[in-house]
């Protein structure tokens, strides 16, 4: 443990303190089961023709954003579009 530091739960501040908190305490009694451990984000993966990617990294590179943000974007101006 870095100098000065303390655990976040335990406030201990040796190893050995963090070690002996916990084996007179259980991680349930600090959850919190209103308040979700993880988020999760769920991405599929879409097969991209190779040079095509290549055309949407320089593209993405010239906006200064990732492929990634660049398309989602154009697929989301391409589904409103479509809507109208």
């Amino acid at each position: 443990m870095g100098v000065n530091r303390l655990s976040s739960i335990s406030q201990a501040n040796t190893e050995q303190k963090v070690g002996e908190f916990w084996d007179a305490h259980d991680f349930t009694d600090f959850d919190d089961p209103t308040v979700p451990d993880v988020k999760f984000e769920i991405a599929c993966a879409v097969p991209i023709e190779l040079e095509l990617f290549s055309a949407l990294e320089k593209q993405a590179r010239q906006h200064g954003v990732q492929v990634e943000t660049l398309v989602n974007l154009w697929l989301q101006q391409r589904l409103s579009e479509q809507k109208s």
